[in-house]
């Protein structure tokens, strides 16, 4: 019998789900008032989506990816990143012939094969937005803005909004060039992967972990020195708007991000509750991904948030998730003969618009009530042989002990009426 996940995957048990609901719907909330619609797109792509979109020097593709043969023979890869399948369902749903821009949001699992540790796993969870069509800085405002909204509304504090801008093509040519430059006498002592990226994408080699790379990549120039005119005065325009808002921010000229496709605008919030895995989320702008996956120019901003670390970040600074649900009422027969009796009402309570339960065990009384204590139900109905003759139930209050009885007809109005306030 097979009974362990495999190693870099979760359970969400039902104590825990009711938290993850709250992040997600605080998300879709946020979503919604910033006007963004939902997609969906499929859990697995064809693998050269993200070879040519992700790019085939970053880490993710590299050694990251789960990749397969289906039986037609096709390489097939389960989803890293959210942002590529968006940009392919916009192209082949023509939502470019539509209004622009397009404003999208997703949620849901990624898959990367990797160490796991605190806030990685090889199956998580993002909840991600993009926006396609604009190439205006306000709209990269606008997304960190919502970010930062997002988080605030979640209750998280003391979170630290990094930006920079990686330039245009023409930016990172001259980067290219100085990078090299600065790098070869020290080619020998950086690592594997590095030195093959030396020659294909030496920006890489800025966002590479090990720690010798750090060293020896630290005096290197970075994106903000071979800005050219328009791309830094875009970036003083995202400064800006923030600025406009109160978003306080960072500059930090280090800052890459992980996947090829960003130009310009780059953004990461990180946070000191999580340990190594500071970041709890980021994106930027990405004006060549649609173009490199078979598109015409068109230029893209989007963001993905870890939820497993913006869960983790919650826990660390202390902030109450919601528990499990718990039922409004559990229905007790307190006489056998009222089980198919016992059966209906519960129905009708739910049809009524209350989350009701009962026993499916064939327990006595006492256990009925015992066990309605642990759901944590708000009232129990307490059905008897003599109270069905008149029509009634008892109904019991679970917090303060009070008992009434009140008649069948409307029973699950006159409870709402008590779990509601009035409703």
């Amino acid at each position: 019998m097979i009974t362990a996940r495999p190693r870099g995957t979760a359970d969400i048990l039902p104590e825990e789900a009711a938290g993850w609901r709250y992040v997600e719907d605080t998300f879709r909330i946020i979503c919604r008032e910033y006007c963004y619609e939902e997609i969906r797109t499929p859990i697995f792509e064809h693998t050269e989506l993200f070879e040519r979109g992700v790019g085939d020097t970053t880490d993710i593709v590299e050694k990251e990816m789960y990749t397969f043969r289906d039986r037609g023979d096709r390489s097939i890869t389960l989803r890293p990143e959210g942002t590529a399948p968006v940009v392919r369902a916009y192209l082949e749903n023509n939502l470019n012939a539509g209004p622009q821009p397009v404003k999208l949001f997703y949620t849901g699992p990624m898959f990367r094969y990797d160490k796991p540790q605190a806030g990685r796993f090889r199956q998580f969870h993002q909840l991600g937005a993009e926006v396609l069509g604009s190439p205006l800085p306000s709209v990269d405002a606008e997304l960190i803005a919502m970010v930062m909204e997002f988080y605030g509304r979640l209750g998280l504090k003391g979170l630290e909004l990094h930006i920079n801008s990686v330039g245009c093509p023409r930016c990172r040519s001259d980067l290219r060039e100085r990078l090299q430059q600065f790098l070869n006498p020290k080619l020998n002592s950086l690592c594997a992967n590095c030195r093959g990226r030396f020659s294909r994408n030496p920006l890489r080699i800025l966002d590479c972990k090990e720690k010798d790379c750090a060293e020896i990549s630290a005096g290197a120039p970075t994106t903000l020195d071979c800005l050219c005119p328009d791309c830094e005065s875009r970036f003083s325009s995202v400064k800006g708007y923030l600025d406009r808002l109160g978003i306080a921010y960072q500059v930090d000229s280090r800052l890459v991000r992980g996947l090829d496709y960003y130009t310009n605008t780059a953004f990461e919030v990180m946070s000191r509750d999580i340990g190594a895995q500071s970041s709890i989320g980021g994106g930027g702008r990405y004006n060549g991904l649609i173009e490199a996956v078979g598109g015409p120019p068109t230029p893209g901003v989007g963001f993905a948030l870890g939820v497993e670390r913006i869960l983790l970040t919650m826990k660390g600074q202390g902030i109450d998730l919601p528990g499990r649900d718990r039922p409004d009422v559990f229905v007790v027969n307190a006489d056998p003969d009222t089980e198919m009796e016992a059966f209906k009402i519960l129905f009708t309570l739910r049809k009524g618009g209350l989350s009701a339960d009962k026993d499916f065990l064939g327990r006595s009384m006492k256990a009925q009530m015992k066990y309605a204590g642990k759901t944590g139900c708000r009232y129990v109905v307490i059905l008897g042989g003599n109270e069905l003759k008149r029509g009634a139930a008892g109904v019991k209050d679970m917090a303060s002990g009070e008992q009434v009885e009140m008649t069948l007809t409307d029973l699950a109005g006159q409870i709402k009426k008590k779990v509601y306030g009035g409703e």
